[in-house]
């Protein structure tokens, strides 16, 4: 597999083994724990993360697009600067808060137990696409944003911007647990 998407893949392994340990041995109490009745708790983190599974059917088009027009390629992959930066405004450490769009705002207290399997199976999804990949030039497809028409990235920005904005809320998550934990101590 390529460099790069051979990354990206390993990413999401990683996220979803880090999901596992954020909620490993806690009780639904533990996890629906918010520090502010205005913050998120762990499970609201992760129920605004599977907003990702509207992404899927994107994703699916844009692949099948790139096959379609045969646009093969190895790397380097185009990378437009505007993207990037959007990307590293995503990551962790939170450098800029913005509120999620309306659409994207978890419900209110969840089920851990309908959040959790969805989340860690959203990550073997997307690596999936990412495997589909291979191959393909995802520097030449374009995708635009669901939050604003105007902004695009190109498919391999997608696969990044998306692992990185799990990260920043993997953070927040964990952020909360180490609230919770120091407040039963």
């Amino acid at each position: 597999m390529n460099p790069v998407l051979a990354d990206y893949d390993r990413q999401f392994t990683a996220i979803r083994d880090r999901i596992g340990r954020l909620v490993a041995g806690l009780e639904e109490e533990d996890l629906q724990w918010r520090p502010a009745p205005e913050q998120w708790s762990m499970v609201e983190c992760l129920e605004h993360l599977n907003s990702g599974w509207m992404v899927l059917p994107k994703l699916d088009k844009k692949i099948a697009e790139a096959r379609d027009r045969n646009l093969i390629g190895e790397g380097p992959f185009r990378q437009p600067w505007l993207g990037w930066l959007y990307i590293r405004l995503v990551e962790p450490p939170v450098r800029v808060k913005v509120n999620a769009p309306r659409q994207f705002r978890p419900r209110s207290q969840p089920p851990s137990v309908e959040v959790v399997p969805r989340i860690l199976q959203l990550q073997e999804e997307l690596a999936e696409r990412v495997r589909s990949c291979d191959g393909l030039d995802v520097g030449a497809v374009r995708m635009r944003s669901p939050i604003s028409r105007r902004f695009k990235m190109t498919l391999g920005q997608w696969f990044a911007f998306l692992a990185a904005h799990e990260r920043r809320h993997l953070w927040q998550a964990e952020n909360v647990k180490r609230e919770n934990l120091a407040v039963e101590s």
